[in-house]
Formats: C-alpha cells, sequence, structure tokens
C-alpha cells in the first residue's frame, strides 16, 4: 500500500478533562466542532488528501480556548471556533498567510 504524503497537518485540541478540573478543556469551548469544520471545509477546498484535520490531546494551551497548530509551519491559534474556520482555511491553507488576529501568544 503507498501512502501520500500530506502537505500539512491542523491538530485541533479535542482534549477533555474530568467535570472538577480547575482548569478548561478545548472539548467543552467546541474543539469537536472546529475540527468537523475543517473537515468540511478541506474536503470543499479540494485539500482533501493534501490537508489533514487531525484530533490532538491536550496542547496546553486550553485556556485561551480552542487551540490549533498547523504543521509544519508550527504556527499555533487560540481561540478558534467554527466561525473562524474558513479563514484559516481560506487564508492559510490555501492562501499560505497567517491569520494574525488569531495567532497564540
Amino acid at each position: 500500500m503507498t501512502f501520500r504524503k500530506l502537505e500539512r497537518h491542523v491538530f485541533v485540541c479535542v482534549n477533555r478533562r474530568p467535570d472538577n478540573a480547575e482548569q478548561p478543556d478545548c472539548a467543552r469551548r467546541g474543539g469537536e466542532e472546529v475540527r468537523a469544520e475543517f473537515k468540511r471545509l478541506l474536503g470543499e477546498a479540494g485539500l482533501k488528501g493534501r490537508v489533514r484535520a487531525n484530533a490532538a490531546g491536550c496542547l496546553d494551551r486550553c485556556q485561551g480556548g480552542v487551540t490549533v497548530v498547523v504543521y509544519p509551519e508550527q504556527t499555533w491559534y487560540g481561540g478558534v471556533t467554527p466561525e473562524d474556520v474558513p479563514e484559516i482555511v481560506e487564508r492559510h491553507l490555501v492562501g499560505g498567510d497567517t491569520v494574525t488576529r488569531l495567532l497564540s501568544r
């Protein structure tokens, strides 16, 4: 079996902490919805097979909302909502530009 080399990986935090945890988690902040939107829009943009939206465990930045990391660039986005995904897909994954307003600091 031959595997196609992917151009990019989009890691979306979907980590869920215990209900009594002191720290927030990305799952409760919409991580699964963000990942689902990436998968949908990657298909619509013709990027399926070239870019993959992966579920990630804790990326240690849950305090800022859902965390997304794009590799190989190692671009970290924070506080990502499903409404932000079209801009990341269009500007970053298709156009090659960073969405600076969402950069995780």
